[in-house]
Protein backbone atom coordinates (compact mmCIF):
# COMPACT_ATOMS: atom_id res chain seq x y z
CA UNK A 1 0.00 0.00 0.00
CA UNK A 2 2.77 2.12 0.13
CA UNK A 3 3.93 2.27 -3.46
CA UNK A 4 2.91 4.77 -5.17
CA UNK A 5 0.68 4.34 -8.52
CA UNK A 6 2.69 3.29 -11.40
CA UNK A 7 5.47 1.80 -9.30
CA UNK A 8 6.88 -1.36 -10.72
CA UNK A 9 6.87 -3.71 -8.00
CA UNK A 10 3.71 -4.48 -6.33
CA UNK A 11 3.86 -6.39 -2.98
CA UNK A 12 1.21 -9.31 -3.28
CA UNK A 13 -0.31 -10.11 0.22
CA UNK A 14 -2.94 -12.33 1.35
CA UNK A 15 -5.30 -12.43 4.20
CA UNK A 16 -8.24 -13.30 5.37
CA UNK A 17 -11.73 -11.23 6.68
CA UNK A 18 -13.01 -11.16 9.92
CA UNK A 19 -14.74 -9.30 11.97
CA UNK A 20 -14.19 -9.25 15.98
CA UNK A 21 -17.92 -9.95 16.77
CA UNK A 22 -17.46 -12.92 15.21
CA UNK A 23 -14.33 -14.56 17.58
CA UNK A 24 -15.16 -16.91 19.76
CA UNK A 25 -14.93 -16.18 23.84
CA UNK A 26 -16.52 -16.69 26.58
CA UNK A 27 -19.01 -14.10 26.79
CA UNK A 28 -21.54 -14.28 23.86
CA UNK A 29 -19.22 -12.22 21.40
CA UNK A 30 -15.71 -11.44 19.89
CA UNK A 31 -13.29 -9.46 21.96
CA UNK A 32 -9.88 -7.89 22.14
CA UNK A 33 -8.98 -10.67 24.46
CA UNK A 34 -7.10 -13.69 24.16
CA UNK A 35 -9.02 -14.85 21.01
CA UNK A 36 -7.70 -12.14 18.94
CA UNK A 37 -3.98 -12.20 19.82
CA UNK A 38 -4.75 -16.24 18.79
CA UNK A 39 -6.39 -15.63 15.51
CA UNK A 40 -3.56 -13.04 14.94
CA UNK A 41 -1.30 -16.57 15.99
CA UNK A 42 -3.56 -18.06 13.16
CA UNK A 43 -2.71 -15.49 10.34
CA UNK A 44 0.84 -15.61 10.74
CA UNK A 45 1.31 -19.14 11.12
CA UNK A 46 -1.02 -19.00 7.77
CA UNK A 47 1.15 -17.17 5.66
CA UNK A 48 -1.76 -14.32 5.93
CA UNK A 49 -0.31 -10.69 6.01
CA UNK A 50 -3.48 -9.32 6.58
CA UNK A 51 -6.49 -8.91 8.97
CA UNK A 52 -9.75 -7.06 7.34
CA UNK A 53 -12.21 -6.18 9.83
CA UNK A 54 -15.57 -4.12 9.52
CA UNK A 55 -15.95 -0.83 11.44
CA UNK A 56 -14.61 -0.62 15.28
CA UNK A 57 -17.27 1.82 16.22
CA UNK A 58 -20.21 1.26 17.96
CA UNK A 59 -22.99 -0.84 16.82
CA UNK A 60 -26.46 1.30 16.09
CA UNK A 61 -29.77 0.34 14.61
CA UNK A 62 -30.17 -3.57 13.55
CA UNK A 63 -26.98 -4.30 15.81
CA UNK A 64 -24.90 -2.62 12.58
CA UNK A 65 -21.53 -1.51 12.90
CA UNK A 66 -22.30 0.70 9.70
CA UNK A 67 -25.16 2.77 11.81
CA UNK A 68 -23.08 4.01 14.39
CA UNK A 69 -23.89 6.47 17.28
CA UNK A 70 -20.41 8.17 16.32
CA UNK A 71 -17.77 7.44 13.57
CA UNK A 72 -15.09 7.97 16.16
CA UNK A 73 -15.80 6.29 19.14
CA UNK A 74 -14.57 2.45 19.64
CA UNK A 75 -17.31 -0.51 20.04
CA UNK A 76 -17.55 -1.20 23.89
CA UNK A 77 -18.97 -4.72 23.63
CA UNK A 78 -15.36 -5.26 22.33
CA UNK A 79 -13.87 -4.86 25.41
CA UNK A 80 -12.72 -8.07 27.15
CA UNK A 81 -14.22 -8.81 30.67
CA UNK A 82 -10.87 -11.10 31.31
CA UNK A 83 -8.59 -8.62 30.59
CA UNK A 84 -10.73 -5.79 32.88
CA UNK A 85 -10.47 -9.05 35.32
CA UNK A 86 -6.30 -9.02 34.80
CA UNK A 87 -6.38 -5.21 36.15
CA UNK A 88 -8.64 -5.86 39.35
CA UNK A 89 -11.05 -4.24 37.92
CA UNK A 90 -13.89 -7.41 37.87
CA UNK A 91 -13.53 -10.84 40.02
CA UNK A 92 -13.68 -14.17 39.06
CA UNK A 93 -17.26 -14.49 40.07
CA UNK A 94 -18.59 -11.30 37.77
CA UNK A 95 -17.03 -13.33 34.90
CA UNK A 96 -19.22 -16.58 35.12
CA UNK A 97 -22.45 -16.74 33.25
CA UNK A 98 -20.70 -16.32 29.76
CA UNK A 99 -21.66 -20.77 29.65
CA UNK A 100 -25.74 -19.67 28.37
CA UNK A 101 -24.76 -17.87 25.33
CA UNK A 102 -24.89 -19.70 21.93
CA UNK A 103 -21.06 -20.05 20.87
CA UNK A 104 -21.88 -20.18 17.03
CA UNK A 105 -24.15 -16.74 16.64
CA UNK A 106 -24.76 -13.45 19.11
CA UNK A 107 -27.33 -12.79 20.72
CA UNK A 108 -27.04 -9.21 21.00
CA UNK A 109 -29.79 -8.49 23.22
CA UNK A 110 -28.89 -10.89 26.40
CA UNK A 111 -24.70 -10.12 25.34
CA UNK A 112 -25.41 -6.03 25.54
CA UNK A 113 -27.30 -6.48 29.16
CA UNK A 114 -24.56 -8.91 30.46
CA UNK A 115 -21.50 -7.11 29.59
CA UNK A 116 -23.25 -3.84 30.29
CA UNK A 117 -24.03 -4.98 33.83
CA UNK A 118 -19.83 -5.99 33.96
CA UNK A 119 -18.63 -2.59 32.36
CA UNK A 120 -20.42 -0.68 35.20
CA UNK A 121 -19.41 -2.93 37.53
CA UNK A 122 -15.85 -2.28 36.47
CA UNK A 123 -16.11 1.13 36.04
CA UNK A 124 -17.09 1.87 39.56
CA UNK A 125 -14.52 -0.19 40.85
CA UNK A 126 -12.20 2.04 38.55
CA UNK A 127 -13.17 4.96 40.29
CA UNK A 128 -12.57 3.90 44.19
CA UNK A 129 -9.61 1.56 43.19
CA UNK A 130 -7.77 2.64 40.34
CA UNK A 131 -3.79 2.59 41.13
CA UNK A 132 -1.91 6.01 40.37
CA UNK A 133 -1.01 5.03 37.29
CA UNK A 134 -4.51 4.17 36.21
CA UNK A 135 -5.70 6.98 37.10
CA UNK A 136 -3.03 9.02 35.29
CA UNK A 137 -3.50 7.01 32.25
CA UNK A 138 -7.24 8.28 32.27
CA UNK A 139 -6.61 11.63 32.86
CA UNK A 140 -4.21 12.40 29.83
CA UNK A 141 -6.41 10.04 27.86
CA UNK A 142 -9.52 12.28 28.61
CA UNK A 143 -7.35 15.51 27.96
CA UNK A 144 -5.61 14.48 24.56
CA UNK A 145 -6.83 17.51 23.12
CA UNK A 146 -9.63 15.34 20.62
CA UNK A 147 -13.02 17.04 20.66
CA UNK A 148 -14.90 13.34 20.25
CA UNK A 149 -14.46 11.62 23.14
CA UNK A 150 -16.44 14.77 24.68
CA UNK A 151 -18.75 14.97 22.46
CA UNK A 152 -19.36 11.05 22.29
CA UNK A 153 -19.66 10.50 26.09
CA UNK A 154 -22.32 13.43 26.55
CA UNK A 155 -24.30 12.53 23.61
CA UNK A 156 -24.09 9.00 25.16
CA UNK A 157 -25.34 9.94 28.60
CA UNK A 158 -27.90 11.91 27.05
CA UNK A 159 -29.17 9.00 25.44
CA UNK A 160 -28.79 6.86 28.37
CA UNK A 161 -31.19 9.67 30.13
CA UNK A 162 -33.90 9.61 27.80
CA UNK A 163 -34.21 6.04 27.53
CA UNK A 164 -32.40 5.72 24.30
CA UNK A 165 -34.42 8.07 22.70
CA UNK A 166 -33.48 9.76 18.86
CA UNK A 167 -31.84 12.87 19.85
CA UNK A 168 -34.63 15.09 17.49
CA UNK A 169 -36.87 14.11 20.33
CA UNK A 170 -35.08 15.62 23.64
CA UNK A 171 -35.90 18.88 25.13
CA UNK A 172 -35.59 21.58 22.54
CA UNK A 173 -32.92 23.14 24.12
CA UNK A 174 -30.59 20.09 24.07
CA UNK A 175 -31.58 19.71 20.46
CA UNK A 176 -30.29 23.12 19.45
CA UNK A 177 -27.09 22.73 21.99
CA UNK A 178 -27.60 25.73 23.76
CA UNK A 179 -24.09 26.55 25.81
CA UNK A 180 -26.30 26.68 29.08
CA UNK A 181 -28.42 23.10 28.51
CA UNK A 182 -25.37 21.40 27.47
CA UNK A 183 -23.50 22.67 30.58
CA UNK A 184 -26.17 21.43 32.79
CA UNK A 185 -26.16 18.15 31.37
CA UNK A 186 -22.74 17.76 31.84
CA UNK A 187 -22.95 18.43 35.61
CA UNK A 188 -26.14 16.26 36.37
CA UNK A 189 -24.96 13.52 34.29
CA UNK A 190 -21.41 13.57 35.55
CA UNK A 191 -21.14 10.22 36.10
CA UNK A 192 -22.52 8.57 33.41
CA UNK A 193 -20.49 10.92 31.27
CA UNK A 194 -17.32 9.62 33.05
CA UNK A 195 -18.63 5.84 32.30
CA UNK A 196 -18.67 6.41 28.86
CA UNK A 197 -15.27 8.06 28.58
CA UNK A 198 -13.72 4.94 30.81
CA UNK A 199 -15.23 2.58 28.42
CA UNK A 200 -13.33 4.62 24.93
CA UNK A 201 -10.48 4.79 27.44
CA UNK A 202 -10.37 0.96 28.23
CA UNK A 203 -11.39 0.19 24.40
CA UNK A 204 -8.64 2.43 23.40
CA UNK A 205 -5.96 0.56 25.24
CA UNK A 206 -7.13 -2.98 24.55
CA UNK A 207 -7.13 -2.69 21.07
CA UNK A 208 -3.88 -0.52 20.83
CA UNK A 209 -2.34 -3.70 22.48
CA UNK A 210 -4.01 -6.01 19.95
CA UNK A 211 -2.81 -3.94 16.35
CA UNK A 212 0.90 -4.13 18.44
CA UNK A 213 0.69 -7.74 18.39
CA UNK A 214 -0.24 -8.34 15.00
CA UNK A 215 1.88 -5.68 13.40
CA UNK A 216 4.77 -7.06 15.51
CA UNK A 217 3.77 -10.91 13.70
CA UNK A 218 3.77 -8.97 10.63
CA UNK A 219 -0.14 -8.94 10.22
CA UNK A 220 -1.30 -5.56 8.85
CA UNK A 221 -4.97 -4.84 10.00
CA UNK A 222 -7.17 -3.27 7.54
CA UNK A 223 -10.01 -0.79 8.74
CA UNK A 224 -13.24 0.50 7.21
CA UNK A 225 -14.72 4.12 7.23
CA UNK A 226 -18.62 3.90 5.75
CA UNK A 227 -18.55 7.05 3.49
CA UNK A 228 -22.19 7.69 5.46
CA UNK A 229 -23.09 9.30 9.23
CA UNK A 230 -26.14 8.07 11.16
CA UNK A 231 -28.71 10.26 11.86
CA UNK A 232 -29.16 9.61 15.48
CA UNK A 233 -25.30 9.84 15.89
CA UNK A 234 -22.53 12.36 18.37
CA UNK A 235 -21.32 13.33 14.51
CA UNK A 236 -24.53 14.74 13.60
CA UNK A 237 -25.85 16.35 16.65
CA UNK A 238 -22.37 18.15 17.22
CA UNK A 239 -22.23 19.37 13.89
CA UNK A 240 -25.75 19.88 12.43
CA UNK A 241 -24.68 22.85 10.13
CA UNK A 242 -22.61 20.48 8.31
CA UNK A 243 -26.18 18.19 7.17
CA UNK A 244 -28.78 18.99 5.18
CA UNK A 245 -31.45 19.28 8.03
CA UNK A 246 -34.32 21.36 8.13
CA UNK A 247 -34.97 23.77 11.01
CA UNK A 248 -36.14 21.18 13.64
CA UNK A 249 -32.72 19.13 12.76
CA UNK A 250 -34.57 16.43 10.44
CA UNK A 251 -32.85 15.46 7.06
CA UNK A 252 -34.11 16.45 3.89
CA UNK A 253 -32.40 14.81 1.83
CA UNK A 254 -31.15 10.98 2.83
CA UNK A 255 -28.43 8.37 1.23
CA UNK A 256 -28.88 5.43 -1.05
CA UNK A 257 -28.22 3.75 -4.02
CA UNK A 258 -30.61 3.39 -6.45
CA UNK A 259 -32.03 -0.31 -7.91
CA UNK A 260 -28.55 -2.83 -7.91
CA UNK A 261 -27.93 -6.32 -7.79
CA UNK A 262 -29.00 -6.11 -4.23
CA UNK A 263 -32.39 -4.82 -4.68
CA UNK A 264 -34.74 -4.30 -7.07
CA UNK A 265 -36.30 -0.61 -5.24
CA UNK A 266 -32.67 0.42 -4.27
CA UNK A 267 -31.76 0.81 -1.03
CA UNK A 268 -32.68 3.78 1.07
CA UNK A 269 -29.92 3.94 4.04
CA UNK A 270 -31.59 7.13 5.40
CA UNK A 271 -28.38 8.94 6.01
CA UNK A 272 -28.13 12.49 6.38
CA UNK A 273 -26.29 14.09 3.70
CA UNK A 274 -23.01 16.43 4.28
CA UNK A 275 -23.54 20.07 3.25
CA UNK A 276 -20.15 19.72 1.20
CA UNK A 277 -19.46 22.84 0.53
CA UNK A 278 -20.01 23.85 4.29
CA UNK A 279 -17.33 21.36 5.13
CA UNK A 280 -14.95 22.77 2.28
CA UNK A 281 -15.23 25.72 4.18
CA UNK A 282 -14.30 24.50 7.15
CA UNK A 283 -11.10 22.92 5.03
CA UNK A 284 -12.61 19.50 5.69
CA UNK A 285 -11.72 19.55 9.16
CA UNK A 286 -14.35 17.18 10.63
CA UNK A 287 -13.17 14.70 7.98
CA UNK A 288 -9.56 15.24 8.39
CA UNK A 289 -10.67 14.28 12.10
CA UNK A 290 -12.05 10.92 11.06
CA UNK A 291 -9.15 10.19 9.14
CA UNK A 292 -7.01 10.99 12.02
CA UNK A 293 -8.77 8.60 14.03
CA UNK A 294 -9.22 5.90 11.90
CA UNK A 295 -5.84 5.91 10.70
CA UNK A 296 -4.57 5.69 14.53
CA UNK A 297 -5.96 2.49 14.86
CA UNK A 298 -5.47 0.67 11.48
CA UNK A 299 -2.81 0.50 8.74
CA UNK A 300 -5.15 0.31 5.76
CA UNK A 301 -8.26 2.30 5.13
CA UNK A 302 -11.23 0.99 3.26
CA UNK A 303 -13.58 3.52 2.03
CA UNK A 304 -17.06 2.20 1.96
CA UNK A 305 -18.98 3.61 -1.09
CA UNK A 306 -16.29 5.41 -2.16
CA UNK A 307 -18.18 6.29 -5.70
CA UNK A 308 -20.04 8.82 -3.50
CA UNK A 309 -17.50 11.17 -2.88
CA UNK A 310 -17.65 11.64 -7.02
CA UNK A 311 -21.45 11.84 -7.08
CA UNK A 312 -23.92 10.02 -4.57
CA UNK A 313 -27.66 9.01 -5.14
CA UNK A 314 -29.72 12.03 -3.34
CA UNK A 315 -33.54 10.70 -1.81
CA UNK A 316 -36.09 12.91 -0.90
CA UNK A 317 -36.19 12.25 2.70
CA UNK A 318 -39.93 11.51 2.60
CA UNK A 319 -39.77 9.00 0.17
CA UNK A 320 -39.60 5.78 1.86
CA UNK A 321 -37.77 3.15 -1.11
CA UNK A 322 -34.64 4.26 -3.04
CA UNK A 323 -36.08 4.65 -6.79
CA UNK A 324 -37.01 7.89 -6.86
CA UNK A 325 -33.61 9.87 -6.39
CA UNK A 326 -30.70 12.04 -8.39
CA UNK A 327 -27.23 11.92 -8.74
CA UNK A 328 -25.41 14.48 -7.24
CA UNK A 329 -21.74 15.52 -7.46
CA UNK A 330 -19.35 15.25 -4.66
CA UNK A 331 -16.24 16.90 -3.42
CA UNK A 332 -13.92 14.81 -5.70
CA UNK A 333 -10.72 15.46 -5.70
CA UNK A 334 -10.56 18.34 -4.04
CA UNK A 335 -11.69 16.34 -1.06
CA UNK A 336 -8.73 13.94 -0.91
CA UNK A 337 -5.78 16.55 -1.61
CA UNK A 338 -6.83 18.42 1.53
CA UNK A 339 -7.13 15.24 3.86
CA UNK A 340 -3.58 14.38 2.24
CA UNK A 341 -2.59 18.40 2.87
CA UNK A 342 -2.83 17.24 6.46
CA UNK A 343 -2.30 13.62 7.26
CA UNK A 344 0.20 12.57 4.22
CA UNK A 345 -0.46 10.00 1.55
CA UNK A 346 -3.70 8.03 2.34
CA UNK A 347 -3.18 4.10 2.87
CA UNK A 348 -6.64 3.76 1.29
CA UNK A 349 -8.30 0.90 -0.03
CA UNK A 350 -11.77 2.10 -2.68
CA UNK A 351 -14.61 0.00 -2.96
CA UNK A 352 -15.45 0.53 -6.51
CA UNK A 353 -18.48 -2.10 -6.42
CA UNK A 354 -21.75 -1.01 -7.81
CA UNK A 355 -22.80 1.18 -10.88
CA UNK A 356 -19.37 2.91 -10.84
CA UNK A 357 -18.89 5.41 -13.95
CA UNK A 358 -15.91 6.33 -15.66
CA UNK A 359 -15.60 9.43 -13.93
CA UNK A 360 -15.21 7.37 -10.48
CA UNK A 361 -12.64 5.41 -11.83
CA UNK A 362 -10.58 8.63 -13.20
CA UNK A 363 -11.02 9.95 -9.43
CA UNK A 364 -9.44 6.58 -7.91
CA UNK A 365 -6.83 6.00 -10.75
CA UNK A 366 -5.85 9.91 -10.64
CA UNK A 367 -5.64 9.47 -6.71
CA UNK A 368 -3.59 6.44 -6.86
CA UNK A 369 -5.79 3.76 -5.12
CA UNK A 370 -6.43 0.50 -5.54
CA UNK A 371 -10.11 -0.64 -6.01
CA UNK A 372 -12.00 -3.91 -5.32
CA UNK A 373 -12.65 -6.65 -7.11
CA UNK A 374 -14.73 -9.71 -6.00
CA UNK A 375 -15.14 -12.92 -7.58
CA UNK A 376 -18.77 -13.70 -6.97
CA UNK A 377 -19.51 -10.71 -9.25
CA UNK A 378 -17.48 -12.55 -12.54
CA UNK A 379 -18.98 -15.25 -14.06
CA UNK A 380 -21.48 -13.52 -16.18
CA UNK A 381 -21.43 -11.10 -18.83
CA UNK A 382 -18.48 -12.83 -20.77
CA UNK A 383 -14.97 -12.74 -20.73
CA UNK A 384 -15.01 -8.99 -20.55
CA UNK A 385 -16.37 -9.05 -16.98
CA UNK A 386 -13.71 -6.83 -14.97
CA UNK A 387 -14.19 -9.43 -12.11
CA UNK A 388 -12.80 -12.08 -13.92
CA UNK A 389 -8.99 -12.82 -12.57
CA UNK A 390 -7.41 -11.97 -16.53
CA UNK A 391 -9.13 -8.64 -16.44
CA UNK A 392 -7.66 -7.53 -13.18
CA UNK A 393 -5.05 -4.39 -12.53
CA UNK A 394 -2.45 -5.31 -10.35
CA UNK A 395 -3.25 -2.35 -8.14
CA UNK A 396 -6.30 -3.95 -7.01
CA UNK A 397 -7.79 -5.90 -3.57
CA UNK A 398 -9.66 -9.19 -4.82
CA UNK A 399 -12.06 -11.14 -2.96
CA UNK A 400 -14.20 -14.36 -3.02
CA UNK A 401 -16.73 -12.26 -1.56
CA UNK A 402 -17.58 -9.62 0.95
CA UNK A 403 -19.24 -9.05 4.26
CA UNK A 404 -22.48 -8.28 2.07
CA UNK A 405 -22.37 -11.34 -0.28
CA UNK A 406 -23.37 -14.88 0.47
CA UNK A 407 -20.97 -17.96 1.32
CA UNK A 408 -18.82 -19.32 -1.84
CA UNK A 409 -20.77 -21.98 -0.75
CA UNK A 410 -23.91 -20.51 -0.47
CA UNK A 411 -23.25 -18.15 -3.79
CA UNK A 412 -22.57 -21.62 -5.65
CA UNK A 413 -25.86 -23.18 -4.53
CA UNK A 414 -27.94 -20.55 -5.89
CA UNK A 415 -26.34 -20.41 -9.07
CA UNK A 416 -28.17 -22.30 -12.42
CA UNK A 417 -26.64 -25.50 -13.45
CA UNK A 418 -25.24 -23.59 -16.68
CA UNK A 419 -23.76 -20.85 -14.46
CA UNK A 420 -22.47 -23.39 -12.06
CA UNK A 421 -20.68 -25.25 -15.49
CA UNK A 422 -19.58 -22.04 -16.33
CA UNK A 423 -17.86 -21.44 -13.30
CA UNK A 424 -16.40 -25.16 -13.11
CA UNK A 425 -14.92 -24.43 -17.03
CA UNK A 426 -13.14 -21.03 -15.96
CA UNK A 427 -12.03 -22.99 -13.32
CA UNK A 428 -11.08 -26.16 -14.73
CA UNK A 429 -11.65 -28.08 -11.59
CA UNK A 430 -14.59 -29.19 -9.78
CA UNK A 431 -13.94 -30.14 -6.44
CA UNK A 432 -14.42 -27.60 -3.17
CA UNK A 433 -15.90 -24.31 -4.76
CA UNK A 434 -14.81 -22.53 -2.09
CA UNK A 435 -11.12 -23.27 -2.19
CA UNK A 436 -11.13 -23.43 -5.73
CA UNK A 437 -12.33 -19.68 -5.84
CA UNK A 438 -9.20 -19.10 -3.39
CA UNK A 439 -7.10 -20.81 -5.19
CA UNK A 440 -8.04 -18.57 -8.09
CA UNK A 441 -7.91 -15.34 -6.28
CA UNK A 442 -4.49 -16.04 -5.01
CA UNK A 443 -3.01 -16.48 -8.41
CA UNK A 444 -4.47 -13.79 -9.40
CA UNK A 445 -2.41 -10.32 -10.47
CA UNK A 446 -3.77 -8.33 -7.73
CA UNK A 447 -2.11 -7.11 -5.03
CA UNK A 448 -4.07 -7.69 -2.60
CA UNK A 449 -6.22 -11.39 -1.51
CA UNK A 450 -8.69 -11.29 0.76
CA UNK A 451 -10.94 -14.17 1.93
CA UNK A 452 -13.76 -14.43 3.97
CA UNK A 453 -13.38 -17.18 7.26
CA UNK A 454 -16.41 -18.67 6.15
CA UNK A 455 -15.04 -19.43 2.88
CA UNK A 456 -12.00 -21.22 4.33
CA UNK A 457 -14.45 -22.72 6.85
CA UNK A 458 -16.45 -23.48 3.42
CA UNK A 459 -19.54 -23.16 5.18
CA UNK A 460 -23.17 -22.16 3.33
CA UNK A 461 -25.66 -19.69 3.25
CA UNK A 462 -26.15 -20.15 7.34
CA UNK A 463 -22.77 -17.96 8.09
CA UNK A 464 -23.54 -15.22 6.16
CA UNK A 465 -22.72 -11.80 7.57
CA UNK A 466 -25.48 -9.62 6.43
CA UNK A 467 -27.57 -8.99 3.73
CA UNK A 468 -28.00 -5.34 2.71
CA UNK A 469 -31.86 -4.38 2.96
CA UNK A 470 -32.47 -6.83 5.73
CA UNK A 471 -33.07 -5.07 8.78
CA UNK A 472 -32.76 -7.63 11.42
CA UNK A 473 -30.62 -10.56 11.72
CA UNK A 474 -27.43 -9.66 10.66
CA UNK A 475 -23.91 -9.31 12.11
CA UNK A 476 -24.28 -12.54 14.02
CA UNK A 477 -22.06 -15.08 13.04
CA UNK A 478 -19.40 -16.41 15.17
CA UNK A 479 -16.40 -18.29 15.06
CA UNK A 480 -17.00 -21.70 17.17
CA UNK A 481 -14.35 -23.23 19.56
CA UNK A 482 -12.21 -25.61 17.53
CA UNK A 483 -13.81 -25.11 14.44
CA UNK A 484 -10.62 -23.45 12.70
CA UNK A 485 -7.48 -26.25 12.02
CA UNK A 486 -3.95 -26.34 11.85
CA UNK A 487 -5.16 -28.07 8.71
CA UNK A 488 -6.89 -24.56 7.34
CA UNK A 489 -3.52 -22.86 8.54
CA UNK A 490 -1.62 -25.32 6.59
CA UNK A 491 -3.86 -25.00 3.14
CA UNK A 492 -3.84 -20.81 2.89
CA UNK A 493 -0.15 -21.25 3.99
CA UNK A 494 0.68 -23.56 1.21
CA UNK A 495 -1.57 -21.55 -1.26
CA UNK A 496 0.42 -18.15 -0.54
CA UNK A 497 3.22 -19.17 -1.15
CA UNK A 498 2.51 -21.13 -4.48
CA UNK A 499 1.56 -17.54 -5.58
CA UNK A 500 4.25 -15.30 -4.33
CA UNK A 501 1.79 -14.03 -1.22
CA UNK A 502 4.08 -15.55 1.23
CA UNK A 503 7.46 -17.21 2.16
CA UNK A 504 7.52 -20.29 0.51
CA UNK A 505 7.72 -23.41 2.65
CA UNK A 506 11.21 -25.24 1.98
Amino acid sequence: MNQQAGNDYVRREGGILLHLTSLPGLHGIGDLGSNALGFVDFLASAGQKLWQILPLTPLGHGNSPYASPSAMAGNPLLISLELLAAEGLLTGEELAGGETFPVDRVDYGSVIAFKLDRLKRAHRRFKSDASAQQSSEFEAFCGRGASWPDEYALFMALKDAHNGDLWLRWEPELVKRQPEALDRARRELAESVDFHKFLQFQFARQWSALRVYANSHGVRIIGDIPIFVALDSADVWSHQELFYLDEHGRPTVVAGVPPDYFSETGQRWGNPLYHWERMAQQGYQWWIDRFRTTLAQVDIVRIDHFRGFEAYWEIPAQNRTAEHGQWVKGPGEAFFRAVEGALGRLPVIAENLGLITPEVENLRLKLGYPGMVVLHFAFDGGAANPYLPHNYEQRSVGYTGTHDNDTTVGWFSARTSEEQDHVRRYLGCSGEISWDLIRLLSESVAEMAVVPLQDVLALGTGARMNMPGQADGNWTWRLSPGQLTPRHAERLRDLSGLYGRAEARG
